[in-house]
């Protein structure tokens, strides 16, 4: 096949090899290649690997043997699942896998989808497991893995396990053959939180950025929604956040069904962009069907918001602490920031005449905002309801006032950085390996904020004074500051790990660009 695209099989093949090999012929038949990774720990596979299990263990820097002479299968299992996605984020960034499959039931399930969390978001990620019907949450995490249920357990080939295996092959094919859009004139990125009460003062603001020329990416504050949210701000990839809908918060307090940790509210203060900060939802703690609420909290007041979610409205006490919380998080902020308060509801339902209207819990939870919310911190209360044209438009032009202060000042202060190298690459360096080199080297571009371009080529001259260096390369930083924060990111120490082991020598010669 034309472009046939390369994709990981991974699993345990020790248990499960016979349903792996199936899978890996179907790959052939549709005209790419499979790679069969064994990461069982128990007898010897059933089918040969292309990827040994102490090969993936030496990714990880595990001795394999030593570790199964114990027989403890939970020490080898936690054991495979840290050096699985090590193992498998470096074949992705060389380039020599396009996509991901694996099968299993609970340790396979963990192993698999703990590799898949390792790889970049847009990456083909397929994952049938005999898990993927209950709460996959923390199989998922804030990554894009397909979890397909497998009806059956993962044992054997019959009527309704290859029907399901060859639905699986058909779903991660027609990934690695599907390439991106590419969009034209790409905009900055800025990460708002919504919920269906704040929508509308979402959709709202969203209208103004993206007028403004922002592109504005939309994340359900249902817990997964917050982390990944906040996995993107970490990764570099957010320009501005605006951060309108903070009820996981309520969750993890009370312990609702929709928390997304206690480090929610904290990507964005230490990546230092600027962000806007709500108490939007803050009234509601969300969980289950009514029956499955704790008994602790019978006689709150709920509201059913369908049969499989019941909200339960925040008290006093609550609201204060979550109040302190929201504002010691929002002090810890690195870059500019300003707490929006909507006096007259946080919520559809927290309004006057809802159900939530609760004014003693609202004035307790404003409050505790203002109490300790340090004085460097704009505060802005707006007399009106979340959903509101004045409480959405003042949202909006508060962070454009953030994002406009930081480039202008980035412009007018901040000199341009030039970072040239030079490579000699080891003897016998392939010209294959030297272009995964480059290619890696160049996938910084748009990950890491600040790094503005990358080219690189052989030497060509005739004066012959390169002594001996090969090839060489020009980044543009924006600052001084961007390039100061490109050298620990985590994605240059992951393509450091690609490139350096090729050297024989580098030199690095950086200087400042006139303002």
């Amino acid at each position: 096949m034309k472009n046939a695209k390369t994709i990981a099989v991974l699993g345990t093949l020790d248990s499960k090899g016979e349903e792996h090999a199936f899978v890996a012929d179907l790959i052939r038949q549709k005209g790419h290649i499979p790679l069969l990774i064994d990461v069982g720990t128990g007898s010897e596979p059933t089918v040969q690997p292309d990827i040994s299990r102490y090969e993936v263990a030496a990714a990880g820097n595990i001795d394999l043997a030593a570790l199964m002479a114990r027989q403890d299968r939970g020490e080898c299992v936690v054991a495979m699942s840290e050096a699985a996605p090590v193992l498998v984020a470096r074949l992705a960034a060389l380039g020599k896998i396009d996509g991901i499959l694996s099968l299993g039931g609970g340790g396979g399930t963990a192993l698999g989808s703990g590799a898949m969390r390792g790889l970049p978001v847009g990456f083909p990620k397929v994952m049938v497991s005999t898990l993927a019907s209950g709460n996959t949450a923390h199989y998922v995490g804030s990554k894009d893995i397909t979890m397909i249920p497998s009806i059956v357990d993962v044992a054997g080939l019959n009527r309704i396990s290859t029907t399901i295996f060859t639905r699986a092959v058909g779903a991660v094919c027609g990934m690695v053959e599907s390439e991106p859009v590419p969009v034209a004139n790409e905009r900055p990125l800025i990460a708002a939180s919504m919920f269906g009460n704040t929508t509308e003062c979402v959709d709202a603001a969203r209208e103004v950025l993206e007028n403004a020329g922002y592109e504005v990416l939309v994340f359900h504050a249902t817990g997964t929604g917050g982390k990944t949210m906040e996995t993107l701000i970490e990764d570099g990839l957010i320009a501005g956040c605006l951060d309108i809908t903070t009820t996981e918060w309520a969750d993890e307090l009370v312990g609702g069904t929709l928390t997304a940790g206690p480090a929610r509210l904290e990507a964005a203060g230490k990546a230092g962009i600027p962000a806007i900060v709500t108490p939007g939802c803050l009234d509601m703690a969300n969980f289950g069907a009514r029956e499955t609420v704790p008994e602790k909290y019978q006689g709150r007041n709920f509201y059913i918001h369908n049969p499989q979610v019941t909200l339960m409205r925040t008290t006093p006490e609550e609201c204060a602490e979550l109040g302190k919380i929201l504002a010691e998080k929002v002090n810890a902020y690195k870059g500019p920031v300003t707490v929006l308060i909507p006096r007259k509801a946080i919520s559809i339902i927290s309004a006057e005449g809802q159900p939530f209207y609760d004014p003693a819990a609202d004035e307790a939870l404003f409050q505790a905002i203002e109490t300790n919310l340090a004085d460097h911190v704009p505060l802005v209360v707006v007399d009106a309801e979340i959903n509101s044209p004045a409480f959405s438009n003042a949202c909006a032009e508060a962070l454009l006032h953030h994002l406009d202060q930081t480039t202008s000042t980035t412009k007018s202060t901040m000199p341009q950085v030039k970072h040239y190298g030079c490579f000699e690459f080891k003897a016998g360096t392939t010209q294959e390996t030297i272009d995964h080199c480059f290619k890696s080297m160049e996938g910084m571009v748009g990950v890491i904020p600040g790094l503005l371009d990358f080219h690189y080529g052989p030497y060509d001259s005739a004066e012959g004074l390169n002594d001996g260096y090969s090839h060489g390369f020009i980044m543009t930083f924006s600052s001084p500051q961007a390039r100061d924060e490109y050298l620990p990111h985590p994605k240059h120490e992951e393509v450091k790990d690609i490139v350096v082991p090729n050297l024989e020598r580098v030199v690095v010669f950086d200087f400042n660009m006139p303002v």
